[in-house]
């Protein structure tokens, strides 16, 4: 069994977690991020196709506050973003799309040529990564934390670490603290973890031919966001972020009532073209995709989540939660998750003192490569 011990284990390499590691690593730490999937990035997350892509989880960025402003202005003369120039329709039913009950919205998008999952691959630069290994249970002794990964191949791994950060959502790390009750942690921060909601979501993936591209170049809108229909919440035509795609593909997101309804079911394709035929009344041949694949996200969007930036803890030794669940339920609540996660740990092994989030992503991101 390999064994490797490091000033910080970051679990999670969602947003939280690789800002977080990448401030803790600027300040001097040894850190590894270890993820259980093969992808980073969380729920900015890209599905591959054929020659081309399309964002299954965050659906666009765009500038919540400070920090997600700056991440923009970063990300833009790099190409790794670019506007997303038409509007999103903001519809109140999906029965009937009218000009009296359709609203385009003027707010300014950002999507990711290359797919969302580029502006976590860029905040992960030089970052040691583990990924498609996953914590099945964390153990203290007197001085540090011992990490037990799902053995890979034919070699199990472990991971010795001074201080952890559970940069994952709530359920997930509960699962996690819970057995550590009895090794003396916290009940109180167990409580607060357990305290915690998500809503889930369906994502339907729908390729098509790309001549049926130029179809959806000409609508006046790239998106609808549906308000108050049973089933759907999100449509997206994916293409339209992307140059000269090879296929025609399109993103359509389940409200959270229909995903728990059918968040289980044996047979998703019925599942994903129930979806697609909603909104035929859009596009006429949106149910008669060449491919269709389905996505379960369990914890899609915070329902009940925390005030505080992230949960702390010294005993039975340095333990820190973060992620978008701390202080909101956005992008910008994601950095700022992961930030304070980092200043928390840095005030524990070092000396540094917190300075403004702003100003300490603005620092980070000057250290990345352009």
């Amino acid at each position: 069994m390999k064994k490797n011990a490091v000033d910080v284990a970051v679990v999670g390499a969602g947003l939280a977690g690789i800002t977080c590691a990448q401030q803790l690593v600027q300040s001097g730490l040894q850190v590894v991020v270890v993820e259980k999937s093969r992808g980073l990035g969380g729920r900015l997350a890209t599905r591959r196709l054929p020659e081309t892509c399309a964002d299954h989880g965050v659906r666009y960025l765009a500038a919540q506050g400070d920090l997600t402003a700056a991440l923009i202005e970063k990300l833009v003369p790099q190409g790794i973003l670019q506007p997303w120039s038409k509007a999103i329709l903001r519809h109140s039913t999906s029965e009937q799309i009218t000009e009296q009950k359709s609203e385009l919205q003027p707010e300014l998008y950002y999507a990711a040529p290359a797919g969302l999952t580029a502006v976590a691959k860029y905040l992960a630069a030089d970052l040691e990564i583990w990924r498609s290994q996953r914590v099945q249970a964390i153990n203290s002794t007197s001085a540090e934390w011992q990490l037990e990964l799902e053995a890979t191949d034919a070699e199990a791994r472990s991971l010795a670490a001074r201080s952890i950060v559970l940069a994952i959502p709530a359920p997930q790390a509960l699962m996690l603290l819970e057995p550590l009750a009895q090794q003396g942690f916290s009940e109180v921060l167990i409580q607060q973890v357990r305290s915690v909601e998500f809503d889930p979501c369906l994502t339907v993936i729908a390729t098509y031919v790309a001549e049926q591209q130029r179809e959806l170049a000409d609508l006046p809108w790239q998106a609808v966001q549906f308000v108050d229909s049973p089933e759907l919440a999100w449509l997206s035509c994916e293409s339209t972020k992307r140059s000269s795609p090879a296929l025609t593909a399109v993103i359509a997101q389940s409200t959270a009532a229909f995903a728990a309804q059918q968040f289980e079911a044996p047979d998703l394709q019925t599942v994903g073209r129930q979806l697609l035929s909603r909104v035929t009344n859009l596009i006429p041949w949106l149910d008669q995709p060449i491919d269709l694949q389905v996505h379960r996200w369990r914890y899609a969007f915070v329902k009940r989540g925390l005030t505080d930036r992230c949960l702390a803890t010294r005993e039975p030794l340095p333990l820190v939660c973060s992620g978008d669940w701390c202080g909101g339920n956005q992008i910008e609540d994601a950095l700022k998750s992961g930030l304070a996660a980092a200043n928390q740990i840095q005030a524990w092994l070092g000396d540094q003192s917190a300075i403004d989030p702003v100003v300490q992503l603005a620092q980070l991101l000057q250290q990345l490569p352009n």
